[in-house]
């Protein structure tokens, strides 16, 4: 008993002296390194912090954004893309109408002048209401409508634009022809 009454002397005698505050953080790794350290033991079973997750983690996420990136045109195909899947003659139609249709716009704005201005911004004013009405048409189709009915309504719009545009041409000609007998029958 007096082995205990000394030591209970003792914490009385150095009561408020103890360091109460808790160690920093990474203490017991420190602690254990230098007693490895100065017994010229390894630690066994003390995980050394990895930095290597931090460059493979950041490899990853480029990775998976490149991917991302190259997968996401694939997962919405165009309007184009959808229309050829399902038949494959509706693009090539298209593209030769549509190539077709500019290269008649082209010449009609060649030969634009103060008298046909008028009538060559109506028609192209048409020409976009036809368009939008043909890109409905599209929709109708990848939305499962009726196919050959669709088909056919679209060819029909394509013709339209055609006809249209000779029409114009036609009556762009009359103009000029008419202007050309005017300026023959002038006497000076």
């Amino acid at each position: 008993m007096m082995k205990d009454e000394n030591i209970e002397i003792l914490f009385k005698n150095l009561k408020g002296q103890f360091d109460t505050e808790e160690p920093m953080e990474g203490h017991r790794d420190r602690f254990l390194d230098k007693l490895g350290t100065a017994q010229g033991t390894i630690s066994i079973n003390r995980k050394k912090p990895t930095t290597w997750w931090k460059p493979l983690s950041i490899a990853a996420s480029i990775v998976l954004l490149c991917a991302l990136a190259i997968g996401l045109p694939a997962l919405n195909p165009s309007t184009e893309q959808q229309l050829a899947n399902i038949s494959p003659e509706v693009s090539e139609t298209q593209l030769y109408f549509t190539s077709l249709i500019e290269q008649q716009v082209s010449e009609l704005q060649a030969v634009s002048t103060p008298q046909t201005e008028q009538l060559i911004t109506e028609t192209l004013a048409q020409l976009e209401k036809l368009d939008q009405n043909y890109m409905k048409l599209e929709q109708d189709l990848l939305n499962g409508g009726d196919p050959n009915l669709i088909l056919s309504a679209m060819i029909n719009n394509f013709q339209t634009r055609i006809s249209l545009l000779k029409d114009v041409q036609f009556q762009i000609e009359s103009i000029q022809n008419y202007n050309n007998y005017d300026d023959e029958n002038i006497t000076i």
